[in-house]
């Protein structure tokens, strides 16, 4: 009758309910380890997703103000008559822009700085508005000699309306405040502000010379805009050939959606590291949590209870878990999404609305509760062999079986889910294979540890070592003992945990910039040959030194191995953008050689040997011994690419992708750029004011104010780097903490029986500590050079730079991990020395 009652032989799923639900009363504090796991790797995902949701359906709904027209037509060349002609015959409305940079000098403060001059002509932008104060602004501006300056300069200069500002030869009137304009973000207003100028004033200021880089656009507005795509692919060939860019307002949605992929792509990427940690914790707290179950599946099995339905019981209470700790997780992840925005502001050119994504709490959900219950299946699929003789027999005694293969089929599901989801981030099956593979070796390399130490502490254990360490070192290598488990779970969570470290080292510090007595803090371009003397002049009289003074020539490629650009489609952009070069005898501190040989020198009538900067060099197709034929303003100039170089760009100099040597190029159209140090702000003020006067054509930039610039810039996207890692880092010290927890049961009942036969509780400390000691230095030692291989496999064929691991934070990361596995596993013990074993083993019992 008691059997029947128990366990019937149809089981209800009702009663399994009830009994998944009784089973688990006692151990919801450890199953709440098992929560914790994974609650922060689902909430920075849900936090990425829900960014990424909001800030392309704002792309989507703010296009077309990003754009403004219909139909933008781009060059950076002067434009040809015929492409004049065919531009004058498009769209319904048409306006015109020419932007560039140049020095603007305020009359009333003396203050001077580089801006982005547009000169604007026509009712653009059609869509949207310049936002101004006075908002009238914006549309009388083009009336008068006027001026409509950006409100960051306004406040530098403490400047107002009615004001005069100097650009070029001509003085304008700040009719208006510049508050916003089309695809405007705040960080290129703070290194270009824009001034609008009146277009058919330009001419006069005598801004644009030989050689001056100008942005040429042409908006247009379609009665039928719906036919802007179709047209603009039908013309593109057209396009192509006199050098220009298309863009439509469906063009601007994808590329502004591909602008912020790569941000999207690290962050969910990050998070998906937080919850990989998440998956090494799940399947270590259910692998312990079914351990200690062993009995209590076995009495229910003598019970009459089917092995099936046992399995089932503990699927349940592993699937209710998983849920709710998703759904937490998509609770954080939907707090922490508003975040986002606060940070990322000045790199966004929309307003982004944050709403509540479903879509992404969804899936945030699903994923929390397949990767509960998919990470815990191997565990739980042992329930399934759990004989009713296991109640009576000693429970670390095992019954040899057949192969599984459900349980292979398990961890096959897994490879496959780590492999499809990090393919989800990064969209290449190349880094995701070599992602997965990685993963894949360090389980097995820490496997393989465990198994090495443990043989080698039973082999190599002298027994000339006191009792204490001798019972310390045995725990390692006794039966049921958990130090596969434990090495596998401490020494993976290391190896996230320090790789994430070391890459958001790389990260942060991948741009940096030597701040030396001797590097320049100036640069002054567009210095024409008849200004070159008086600017030298000048620039002495300040006494400030003459450093890096370089001519640059502008010309195109006009054939690459005897191919032009409409008999080489593949490689169009080869040919399409203006090129700046210049020529030089020796090379710089920042250019290496690294094929070929560098010539520095001409021979006249022979072959011209140029070089090439190598990463430039790839993406024009061309190699060493391939010849290039260069357009030089009308003058062809064959040559041959001599040498490839590696150009260090991130120092403070001028650098070129192409060099010629010198003997060739000196008698070309070309302008001059000079480089040199200010020693403060007064002297720079002063200067840039005396160079605007007499030289209003040359450009100045402050690397000073740049730097400042690049500083915040810096600081915004390392604090996104160190706040996705930290989730990851959070997740990486929960897990460690709750492997060392859930194998509290094994160490309470040898506690017990070490204070049965007269051990003090001293011993029983020392012994606990001397295990947990070394079991957590052997694992996150192992975690440890797991780590520093892979961040340095990262640096080098990633970022593409060299790897110098930080040795204090390294040890102190080192020693960390090792101390909290310390205390973790001594404090889970303590319980055990304050309390009777009767009353302990009476508590286990029940």
């Amino acid at each position: 009758m008691t059997n029947q009652a128990v366990a019937p032989q149809k089981i209800s799923t009702s009663w399994l309910f009830k009994m998944a639900g009784r089973d688990s009363r006692r151990n919801r504090s450890r199953l709440l380890l098992f929560i914790s796991s994974i609650v922060l790797g689902i909430a920075a995902l849900v936090a990425v997703y829900s960014f990424k949701d909001n800030l392309q359906r704002d792309i989507d709904q703010q296009a077309k103000e990003l754009t403004g027209a219909d139909l933008v037509i781009e060059s950076r060349k002067a434009i040809s008559k015929n492409s004049q002609a065919m531009l004058d015959t498009l769209g319904d409305e048409r306006s015109q822009e020419k932007s560039f940079g140049s020095m603007i000098y305020f009359l009333k403060g003396s203050g001077s700085r580089l801006v982005q001059i547009k000169a604007l002509k026509g009712k653009y932008p059609y869509y949207g508005s310049i936002e101004t104060s006075p908002a009238s602004a914006a549309t009388t501006f083009q009336n008068g000699r006027n001026a409509l300056v950006d409100q960051t300069l306004m406040l530098q200069f403490k400047a107002k309306v009615g004001d005069s500002v100097k650009i070029g030869e001509l003085n304008f009137l700040i009719t208006g405040i510049l508050n916003k304009a089309p695809g405007q973000t705040g960080i290129s207003a703070s290194v270009a502000p824009i001034v609008y100028i009146p277009f058919q004033y330009l001419d006069q200021t005598k801004l644009i010379q030989l050689g001056s880089r100008v942005i040429n656009r042409f908006y247009y507005r379609y009665n039928n805009p719906s036919s802007v795509d179709a047209f603009v692919k039908k013309i593109q060939p057209r396009f192509d050939k006199e050098g220009l860019d298309a863009e439509t307002v469906e063009s601007r949605k994808a590329q502004t959606g591909r602008s912020f992929r790569d941000v999207n792509r690290f962050l969910a990427l990050s998070g998906f590291i937080a919850l990989l940690l998440g998956c090494i914790g799940v399947g270590s707290a259910i692998h312990v949590y079914i351990q200690e179950k062993l009995s209590a599946i076995a009495t229910l099995r003598c019970l009459g209870l089917k092995a099936r339905d046992a399995f089932f019981i503990y699927l349940i209470q592993v699937a209710i878990i998983g849920f709710i700790a998703a759904v937490l997780g998509a609770l954080l992840g939907m707090i922490i999404q508003f975040l986002f925005p606060l940070v990322m502001k000045d790199f966004i050119p929309v307003e982004v609305t944050m709403q509540i994504s479903w879509l992404a709490i969804g899936q945030g959900v699903l994923l929390g509760l397949i990767i509960s219950i998919l990470f815990a299946l191997p565990s739980l699929l042992s329930v399934r062999k759990i004989s009713p003789l296991n109640a009576i027999r000693a429970s670390f005694e095992k019954a040899a079986g057949k192969r599984d293969f459900l349980l292979w089929f398990v961890y096959f599901l897994m490879i496959l889910f780590v492999f499809g989801f990090t393919y989800l981030q990064m969209k290449g099956w190349m880094q995701t294979l070599m992602f997965t593979v990685g993963i894949s070796i360090a389980f097995l390399l820490l496997v393989l540890f465990s198994k090495i130490l443990m043989f080698l502490v039973r082999k190599l254990l002298p027994d000339s070592l006191s009792y204490l360490w001798r019972q310390g070192f045995a725990n390692l290598y006794r039966p049921n003992n958990q130090t596969l488990m434990l090495t596998v779970s401490i020494g993976l969570s290391t190896a996230f945990i320090c790789t994430l470290y070391f890459v958001q080292v790389i990260l942060i510090n991948r741009v940096t910039f030597s701040s030396g007595k001797n590097q320049p803090n100036m640069v002054l371009f567009d210095i024409q040959n008849t200004q070159k003397e008086p600017l030298n002049k000048l620039t002495t009289s300040y006494h400030l030194p003459l450093m890096n003074q370089v001519p640059v020539i502008t010309m195109r490629i006009e054939e690459i191995n005897g191919k032009k650009a409409n008999a080489d489609s593949s490689n169009r952009n080869a040919f399409r953008n203006e090129i700046r070069a210049t020529y030089q005898d020796t090379l710089t501190a920042a250019e290496k050689i690294t094929s070929g040989t560098w010539i520095g020198k001409a021979d006249p009538g022979k072959t011209i040997y140029i070089s090439l900067d190598q990463m430039f060099a790839e993406r024009i197709r061309v190699k060493l011994k391939d010849t290039i034929l260069f357009n030089v303003q009308g003058m062809m100039i064959p040559t041959v690419v001599g040498s490839l170089r590696e150009v260090n760009w991130s120092r403070l100099q001028t650098n070129f992708r192409v060099v010629f040597p010198s003997g060739v190029l000196e008698d070309a159209p070309q302008f001059h750029v000079l480089m040199t140090k200010v020693p403060s702000n007064e002297v720079s003020a002063r200067f840039q004011a005396a160079v605007v006067q007499d030289f209003p054509n040359v450009s100045v930039i402050d690397l000073d104010l740049i730097l400042k610039l690049l500083d915040e810039l810096l600081s915004k996207i390392g604090f996104v780097i160190r706040f996705m890692a930290g989730f990851s880092m959070a997740t990486g010290w929960i897990v460690l903490v709750s492997a060392v927890l859930t194998s509290k049961n094994q160490r309470t009942k040898e506690s017990i029986l070490l204070r049965t036969m007269g051990a003090s509780k001293k011993q029983i400390l020392t012994i606990t500590a001397i295990e947990y000691f070394f079991l957590g230095f052997f694992a996150s030692a192992a975690g440890l050079i797991l780590a520093l291989g892979s961040s340095w496999v990262l640096a080098k064929f990633l970022f593409d730079v060299s790897f110098v691991p930080p040795l204090i934070p390294t040890l102190i990361l080192f020693g960390s991990v090792i101390l909290l596995v310390l205390i973790t596993g001594v404090l889970s013990s303590r319980n055990v020395l304050n309390q009777p074993p009767l009353k302990i083993l009476r508590n286990e019992g029940n």
